[in-house]
């Protein structure tokens, strides 16, 4: 045990390096290695865990329950029109007390905050239980390689935790303001609808699919899908595409195809929705085609001890008492949900994946103070 604080319990200089890695998905660049050697300075086991040509890691320190585990993830969107920002975005640059850098705040700067909470929680002792990283490249691309296949790795290694935190950006405004307990799920349809092409002058010798899919998308429009539940809004139905790819005005076309998404509550599944959208187009069609991606079921955490205790031990650290939310789009949650409790906390999100995205260090050092709080509150 020391009293002096360990370097590594200032967020700073390790998003700072963290910055530099240049990581847009699938890249990795440096950024692994940057983080896995941090955590190895703290004593963890790391795992370099490659799947495909995504880097992973997982890390451990200990061996007992109770087993907190922070999840994120190192890869970043692409910088856009690099000539539109201020400071560089792989430069890691502060200026006048924010931080500027792609992934400043999702999320490669709550990933530092991880790593200086513990550093500061070691810095007592070692821990009375365990703290783990699951920290995955393919959050922004296909998550495919990422979390699912190293959550894979941990069940088959005796490796999940009691709980998981996902370091997302949760706050709209101010750090303290919301833990995500839930998310929506989300399912995305091509709808086809085939007809018998024709002159648009003698329409009794055609089939127009367009009319049939106009007749299917306002069914589908026509009234809530739901009326939303304790923890969720209703679910979302928006069209997104309408498209026939006919170039004259004198012929009926043959085939009329429409896209949606759904974001969608507890109260429906994937395979759900799906049986539900067939019948509703087989009202109206019979030569149809349906397909189907869902992204992510929709997930709750019940709301008890565990929740009380994470969300006493962010208001101890922020001054604030966070609401309990389940909005916004899909995160790698929705993945280790199906392995154990998890909930999402990180800064505030309103410049992720903009140009200049940033954090004020000053809100960055205070993140590492809350995932203090939070391994004291569950492992002291």
């Amino acid at each position: 045990m020391s009293n002096a604080p360990h370097p590594l319990a200032d967020p700073v200089p390790l998003a700072q390096a963290l910055l530099r890695c240049a990581s847009v998905t699938p890249a990795d660049a440096g950024a692994q290695t940057v983080l896995g050697e941090a955590l190895e300075a703290l004593g963890f086991v790391v795992t370099r865990l490659r799947f495909g040509a995504i880097e992973n890691l997982y890390a451990r320190i200990g061996t007992e329950g109770p087993h907190i585990c922070f999840a994120g993830h190192t890869d970043v969107v692409p910088e856009g029109a690099r000539a539109a920002w201020t400071a560089g975005p792989f430069d890691g640059e502060i200026r006048d007390g924010v931080l500027f850098g792609r992934g400043a705040c999702d999320m490669k700067g709550a990933i530092a905050a991880f790593v200086a909470a513990t550093a500061a929680h070691l810095n007592g002792g070692a821990p009375q239980g365990s703290i783990s990283f699951l920290i995955t490249g393919d959050e922004e691309g296909p998550a495919v390689d990422g979390t699912v296949k190293v959550l894979e790795w941990m069940k088959d290694n005796g490796q999940i935790p009691d709980l998981c935190l996902v370091g997302e950006p949760t706050n709209p405004a101010r750090l303290g303001e919301v833990i995500k307990i839930g998310r929506r799920g989300s399912l995305n349809a091509t709808i086809t609808v085939y007809g018998t092409q024709g002159h648009a002058a003698y329409p009794q010798r055609a089939d127009n699919p367009c009319h049939r899919l106009v007749r299917v998308l306002a069914a589908l429009t026509a009234a809530p899908v739901d009326a939303g539940s304790t923890w969720f809004e209703p679910t979302s139905l928006q069209v997104t595409s309408i498209d026939v790819g006919n170039p004259v005005t004198n012929v009926i076309p043959a085939v009329a195809v429409a896209k949606l998404n759904m974001r969608f509550n507890e109260r429906h599944s994937g395979a759900s929705l799906t049986a539900w959208l067939r019948a509703a187009i087989g009202q109206y069609t019979e030569r149809f085609e349906l397909d189907v991606s869902i992204s992510g079921e929709s997930f709750l955490t019940e709301p008890g001890p565990m929740v009380d205790t994470l969300r006493h031990a962010i208001a101890t650290a922020t001054g604030i008492d966070p609401q309990l939310d389940t909005g916004g789009g899909t995160s790698d949650a929705r993945f280790i949900a199906n392995y154990c409790p998890v909930a999402e906390f990180g800064l505030v999100g309103s410049t992720m994946h903009q140009v200049d995205e940033r954090v004020p260090v000053a809100e960055l050092q205070g993140l590492a103070v809350a995932y203090r709080s939070v391994l004291d509150a569950f492992l002291s």
